[in-house]
């Protein structure tokens, strides 16, 4: 086979952070928009990731549309399995990163042991295109943790949290240029630009006004970033079609020959990535500790199921549905009059009953309870009981309460 991975010109980057983003806005209107749900669109993804990866491993030399139509729906793919973990499993973004760092070495580990090469400059085998792919997927896992956890201990929105991916992108750049090591250069970078990809999306589509703890932005919305992206990556691939600037043996022929490596240079490179890496980590130490808000935690939206007024509590027992109202009616009755600790009293009161009626009320109606959970959790999100975010105003929590009052008719 030919080389099956682009030449790393600046086209591969553009097109890379491209992909990142669409991927990102994507997945989230299939998810919240659609009401898919997170582990259905995982699913969704994953069948679609199968057959895109069979089609690219069936060719024999590299072409622009399937590669880099597998480069988003891995983006996709890898994204969901961390946010699964986080938000369905309840795994600390923490241990996500590690043990996606532990992985992501194996792969290279055992890539190293196999091939004697990581260097996508010689993925010219079925081996080493496997091993790439696995390589890439586990990246973007890894991308995805480490940079939702960067927003959870720092606060930042996502338009400032563009820059710190974005300066180091450029500090590896310099280093690459003085003579750092290529591969390991290539590598640290391709990691990094998937939270870069993903905050300029965040950013694009996130509301300019939002509640405390949420991100602001754009607000462009998932669908239209999704569309913008989409069109920007058609027509780079469409160039690079034409021009096949990116082909590997198309490059060579154009370019004089790499010089060998300075061993000397690339040590001094490796230095210089571990102060990266402790300049990284005191940064996001100070940030942690200066007074901000962290960012509201992403939610499973296939409880976002619409019902009419009533329909979803007409099969549990009356009593319990009276003792629910009753404590939402005493929440909204004190956050009406200012009583702000009574309100939330009461609202405590209530999460404490649903939860524990649960065992007895979802078997009797598992979408009627899936629907007034998901409006419970909003009301409760207002209190911060059970959420990061501080209360919030009055006026919020009354139309949530509302809403669930109607909710249970």
């Amino acid at each position: 086979m030919l080389n099956k991975v682009p030449e790393v010109t600046i086209w591969f980057w553009v097109i890379k952070i491209l992909c990142t983003t669409v991927g990102e806005s994507f997945a989230d209107w299939i998810n919240m928009k659609l009401g898919v749900g997170l582990v259905n669109t995982a699913w969704i993804f994953t069948g679609v990731f199968v057959v895109v990866l069979a089609v690219q491993l069936r060719l024999k030399r590299y072409v622009p549309f399937p590669y880099w139509l597998t480069v988003v729906v891995v983006s996709v793919t890898g994204t969901l399995y961390t946010d699964i973990l986080t938000d369905q499993l309840d795994v600390p973004l923490w241990i996500s990163s590690a043990v996606f760092s532990v992985l992501l070495a194996v792969v290279f580990g055992v890539w190293w042991l196999r091939e004697r090469t990581l260097s996508i400059h010689s993925v010219t085998t079925l081996p080493r295109e496997s091993f790439y792919w696995l390589a890439v997927l586990v990246t973007f896992a890894l991308g995805t943790a480490t940079g939702d956890w960067t927003l959870e201990l720092t606060g930042w929105s996502p338009g400032a949290s563009v820059l710190l991916p974005l300066g180091l992108i450029a500090a590896i750049t310099l280093l690459w240029k003085f003579g750092a090591n290529p591969v390991l250069s290539f590598w640290l970078a391709y990691i990094l630009t998937r939270p870069l990809g993903a905050n300029i999306g965040d950013w694009l589509a996130s509301p300019k006004v939002a509640q405390p703890g949420e991100p602001t932005g754009l607000a462009l919305g998932t669908f239209t970033t999704s569309l913008i992206f989409l069109g920007l990556i058609l027509a780079t691939v469409v160039y690079l079609t034409v021009t096949r600037s990116d082909v590997t043996e198309t490059y060579d022929a154009a370019h004089a020959v790499h010089a060998t490596g300075d061993l000397r240079k690339e040590r001094v490179g490796l230095a210089g990535f571990a102060l990266l890496a402790v300049a990284t980590a005191g940064l996001l130490i100070w940030a942690h500790g200066q007074p901000h808000t962290g960012p509201a935690p992403e939610e499973d939206n296939t409880s976002a199921v619409q019902m009419a007024p009533g329909e979803a509590v007409k099969k549990f027992p009356p009593a319990k549905v009276a003792a629910l109202k009753a404590l939402a009616s005493t929440s909204l009755k004190d956050a009406r009059s200012g009583n702000a600790k009574a309100a939330h009293a009461a609202a405590q009161s209530l999460r404490d009953l649903w939860d524990a009626d649960q065992a007895s009320l979802e078997p009797l109606d598992e979408t009627g309870w899936t629907s007034i959970d998901a409006q419970m959790d909003k009301v409760l999100g207002t209190f911060g009981i059970d959420h990061s975010n501080p209360p919030m105003p009055p006026a919020q929590q009354e139309k949530e309460l509302s809403a669930l009052l109607t909710d249970m008719g």
